[in-house]
């Protein structure tokens, strides 16, 4: 494992987490209640949280073969 791979998954994570903030917060700007903003948030982001660790993972685990 590389460091600047390790490096690269870190910034791709960091970036990651400061997209979510904003997704949140255009979710939050027009609603009117704690539903309105959390059932859209987690079906919007929770997909793409897990797919953005299972690759991490993936990628930085490495090839075994």
């Amino acid at each position: 494992m590389k460091w600047s791979t390790t490096a690269g998954v870190a910034a791709a994570l960091a970036i990651l987490a400061y997209g979510t903030v904003l997704v949140f917060l255009a979710f939050d700007r027009n609603s009117h209640s704690a539903s309105d903003t959390i059932r859209p948030f987690v079906i919007t982001m929770g997909p793409v949280w897990v797919l953005a660790i299972w690759s991490a993972v993936s990628l930085l685990r490495g090839r075994h073969r």
